[in-house]
């Protein structure tokens, strides 16, 4: 059977896959065929399984090309660095051809004038560097002056000096390199140290307004594929924007592409042999001998040689360059490993102009970190992965000495990661199960972050105030996502208490790590609970009014005797210990269902009022009590001076007993254990009814 069903799987994936396969056509004739409703669903279960089949196939075949990918991704990578390798080889061979074949030239020149003049004169292919030595320093100028008077607002930034001069100029057209849309149209003078681009002001003809100036030190030229009707363009790299030129024909596009490169070789060639220069020992200046016949020969002190720093190594030469490369390749270790290794090296080197200069082209580099470094801690990047997902960056920061800056930024991701977790919770019809919810997503996210602060930041004590500045503002934040489900939604008072406990015990888990934030949270959290305090209060005043104004003075009648045990349960639960003494025959209770009523929402007041008690609400709870009990008091007052029938006034006094010798003194007891000390105002409460029940023909009512 089973080689049957293999044998008719294969025919049928044959079928399936033929070029004329019609699914109507096959339909039809497998309907006409079929015995009935059997046979079209053992069918069904066999296409379902080829269906199935194909798909784990596909599957496979997508996981297997996946890695094929990722291994010819990982190829092209060490090819294409090696690549880069093999040209930066080629380029410093070809720059050291040339040096040496401008240094023959050069040397024959010095020995024969004659001969140079007529080679300048005669070789159109004279490299660029003779050309610049033939020069006269006045037809340099000249075309410098020319150049400062053509562009406007270039004069500042483009000072005249004598070893700046004028290399190439022409008419390009900036593209958008995203878009490929025509911008503007721009006149670009290149000079042996930098490169200045100038739009065409648009009715002074031969005027141009200045646009931006780029050193040669940080440009790099690209050749663009033509790509019709976009054609004879190139490409310039500034860290950390680029952009792109059309020249006006292929020639053009040529000239620009092989002046540049030949610019920027001759100036890191001109550089590297003032280093040079600079860098050999200088004799010291001979002082002129005196002709004062009386002067007294002084012993001559050895003056201290001024240390030369040798700025000629080649990873310095290259540093600024490689710091590019890092930054590019978002290697922000091994960027911050090379400022490292360059502090430690002019540590304690003079500061000479060279340094100077090398420490210009370094600070560049270092802001053009920083921002990268502090983009990648900026809240519009993705908040997933957590406050480790920040670490390297922050470190980074950390080690280029801007702390404070890392602190700022590490505390603003981590508020937008809370607030976005905060905010993409849903909101369940339950109010306890959202506020387990919130309590857990808050306190997780804050204990991460503040284990990660502590890691990041553990030599930098001064950041911890800057932590708890913003541990309270998030605190502020959880609060009024807390109160607008709780409070403001007008839940009872017992789940209000249950969500402040839940608050509570997870704020209590932040002490694993030194910190305490219970009483930022009291401190947020006492408006709210003093309004359902008091709002419960006004309740359960309007309540017991409402049964006062129906007082019958009557005994309870419960009906049956599970009614009864499950009231002296609830009285029992409540700290009525002596409940028995109250009941009577059968399942009669000796008391007015007012009494008991006010009993049962009295405590449960109290004991829900506790588990949302701090000290702040000491004061609204205690007179919260004082004035729910006054309001019995002065019920039970009013109708035993009234009521003139004497078995009702027996019976009163019967409840007032209750109240005053029972039910006081277990809401005293209850609110000394819940707060830790003993009330006055309860105390004083109970005293004055005492009186009250001493004489209770007395006109006087408690207030």
């Amino acid at each position: 059977a089973m080689a049957l069903g293999e044998g008719g799987g294969s025919r049928l994936r044959r079928q399936l896959e033929s070029g004329g396969f019609v699914a109507e056509e096959y339909v039809k004739q497998l309907s006409q065929q079929s015995d009935g409703d059997r046979d079209l669903q053992e069918h069904r279960q066999r296409i379902q399984a080829l269906s199935e089949e194909t798909a784990q196939s596909l599957k496979r075949n997508v996981y297997q090309n996946y890695r094929q990918f990722i291994e010819t991704a990982r190829e092209i990578s060490y090819l294409e660095s090696e690549m880069y390798q093999l040209s930066h080889i080629l380029t410093e061979q070809k720059g050291i051809m040339e040096a040496v074949t401008q240094a023959l030239l050069l040397q024959a020149d010095r020995d024969d004038p004659a001969l140079g003049a007529r080679r300048a004169a005669t070789d159109p292919f004279l490299p660029l560097s003779a050309k610049e030595a033939a020069a006269s320093e006045e037809g340099r100028q000249r075309t410098l002056t020319t150049l400062l008077e053509k562009v406007e607002g270039c004069r500042d930034l483009l000072p005249e000096s004598p070893g700046k001069y004028l290399v190439y100029n022409g008419d390009l057209v900036e593209y958008d390199a995203d878009h490929m849309a025509q911008i503007q149209r721009v006149h670009a003078f290149l000079m042996n140290d930098c490169l200045l681009v100038a739009t065409a002001l648009p009715n002074r003809r031969g005027a141009y307004r200045y646009d931006a100036l780029y050193p040669l030190d940080g440009l790099a030229v690209v050749n663009v594929k033509d790509n019709p009707p976009m054609k004879d363009m190139f490409k310039l790299l500034m860290f950390p924007e680029s952009r792109i030129f059309q020249a006006e024909n292929t020639k053009i596009k040529k000239e620009w592409l092989e002046v540049l490169e030949e610019t920027k070789r001759n100036r890191a060639l001109s550089e590297k042999r003032r280093l040079e220069q600079e860098a050999l020992p200088r004799p010291a200046p001979t002082p002129p001998e005196s002709t004062n016949p009386f002067e007294e020969e002084e012993e001559e002190e050895p003056s201290a040689e001024v240390e030369v720093v040798d700025l000629s190594l080649e990873w310095i030469q290259e540093l600024p360059e490689d710091l590019d490369v890092c930054i590019a390749q978002r290697d922000f270790e091994g960027a911050v490993d090379l400022l490292d290794k360059l502090n430690e090296y002019l540590g304690d080197k003079p500061m000479s102009q060279p340094v100077k200069e090398l420490r210009a082209k370094v600070d560049e580099r270092v802001r053009q970190l920083t921002d990268v470094l502090v983009f990648e801690l900026s809240p519009d990047r993705s908040l997933r992965g957590g406050p480790r997902a920040t670490r390297r960056a922050v470190s980074q920061l950390i080690r280029l000495g801007q702390s404070t800056k890392a602190c700022d930024l590490f505390l603003k991701n981590r508020a937008a990661a809370v607030q976005t977790a905060i905010r993409q919770l849903r909101i369940e019809g339950a109010t306890l199960l959202y506020i387990h919810k919130l309590c857990h997503v808050f306190f997780t996210s804050l204990l991460e972050t503040a284990r990660e602060f502590e890691t990041d930041f553990a030599g930098n004590n001064g950041c911890y105030s800057a932590f708890i500045v913003w541990a309270r503002s998030s605190m502020r934040m959880f609060v009024d996502a807390f109160s607008k489900q709780v409070f403001d939604s007008k839940e009872s008072l017992s789940t209000a208490a249950e969500c402040v406990k839940v608050a509570k015990e997870h704020c209590k888990q932040l002490s694993e790590i030194g910190l305490d934030l219970t009483f930022i949270i009291h401190a947020l959290l006492v408006k709210d609970i003093k309004g359902a305090l008091q709002s419960y209060k006004d309740i359960i005043i309007e309540a017991t009014k409402h049964r006062n104004s129906e007082e019958m003075w009557r005994r309870m009648n419960l009906m049956t005797p599970e009614a009864l045990g499950k009231l002296r349960e609830e009285m029992r639960s409540c700290g009525v210990g002596n409940f028995d003494q109250y009941t009577g025959d059968d399942c009669w209770v000796n008391l007015s269902y007012t009494v008991v009523a006010f009993t049962k929402q009295t405590m449960a007041f109290l004991e829900e009022a506790l588990k949302l008690y701090f000290p702040e609400l000491h004061m609204v709870l205690l007179e919260s009590l004082v004035e729910i009990i006054l309001v019995a008091v002065q019920h039970v007052d009013y109708s035993l001076r009234c009521e003139q029938d004497p078995e009702k006034k027996a019976f009163i006094r019967q409840n007032a007993s209750f109240l005053y010798e029972t039910v006081l003194p277990v809401v005293e007891k209850r609110f000394e254990e819940g707060v830790g000390k003993p009330a006055k105002q309860l105390q004083d409460l109970r005293n004055a009814s005492r009186l009250m029940r001493v004489n209770p023909e007395s006109t006087t009512s408690v207030v």
